[in-house]
């Protein structure tokens, strides 16, 4: 069973401006969930799935469903407020999406393998999904998921501040942890962090189901309290489950602010003239 690509692309990225997740920065207008969906192929995933707001649904099967026709099955689901809710309702008021793990949790339907978990408006690299398929393939199971883990430095953006999610590793290289990065903190410039790029069993939709159940006793009338993908590794990690550290060689790069994406621009076109990518994805 080949593994599934889990695309977060409900946000509306109100940092950058725009609706990031479907500009183009390739050559070829390709946008940045192209060049991950090209790589995904490459590794081996089978299908991928778009988490987007419904609304969005007419324009991403526009984009999409041309380019990956007879190359990669695709799916989607829709983040929706009143999802996964049971006796709960949306506070008056309330317009924020429930957060990251809710975003995956609403995939539930259509992802019945292990599957990989990456945001929209990320590079990730060839090799990351290269990992990724291995671990998906071989080492994932209910009691094992993992996390791709890149280098600090290469994940930093010239036009203002980011958070970051940073990986705390025990003597086997497993996390500990995954700090949210949203208390400022100085780190050594070795810290290896996430980029959201995880890999999980199917099990993880019942066990965050049952955690998400939890978190809105806690937290469902706050208006914007948001439940994380950061928060269901904690608790899987104290119940005894292991997220083991992936590392990868593959450069990261993003567009958190409109001043990155001319960086983007060029760092594609540096990697298509090295020949890692070619000039258009899908003219082939």
């Amino acid at each position: 069973m080949k593994p599934t690509l889990v695309i977060l692309a409900a946000g509306m990225a109100s940092r950058y401006g725009s609706m990031k997740q479907v500009e183009g920065f390739g050559p070829s207008g390709e946008t940045i969930m192209d060049y991950s969906i090209f790589d995904a192929i490459r590794a081996g995933f089978g299908k991928v799935v778009f988490i987007i707001r419904e609304e969005f649904a007419d324009n991403f099967k526009n984009i999409f469903e041309p380019k990956l026709k007879g190359r990669m099955e695709t799916a989607y689901a829709y983040q929706n407020l009143n999802s996964f809710l049971g006796d709960h309702s949306v506070p008056e008021g309330r317009t924020k999406p429930w957060g990251t793990a809710h975003a995956v949790l609403c995939a539930k339907d259509v992802v019945k393998e292990p599957f990989a978990v990456i945001n929209a408006d990320d590079f990730y690299g060839q090799n990351a999904f290269e990992n990724a398929a291995a671990f998906l393939n071989v080492g994932c199971n209910e009691k094992n998921y993992a996390i791709i883990g890149y280098d600090l430095l290469s994940t930093l953006s010239d036009y203002g501040t980011v958070n970051r999610g940073v990986c705390e590793l025990d003597h086997d290289g497993n996390l500990v942890i995954a700090d949210d990065g949203l208390k400022p903190k100085e780190l050594s410039i070795k810290t290896r962090v996430s980029m959201n790029f995880w890999c999980f069993d199917p099990s993880f939709f019942s066990y965050t189901q049952n955690l998400f159940a939890t978190f809105l006793k806690d937290h469902g009338t706050e208006l914007k309290s948001e439940f994380f993908i950061p928060i269901v590794a904690d608790q899987f990690i104290k119940e005894g489950g292991k997220i083991e550290v992936i590392p990868t060689t593959s450069l990261w790069f993003g567009v958190t602010y409109k001043e990155d994406a001319p960086f983007v621009a060029k760092s594609l076109n540096e990697l298509i003239s090295n020949g890692e990518y070619p000039k258009n994805l899908w003219e082939q």
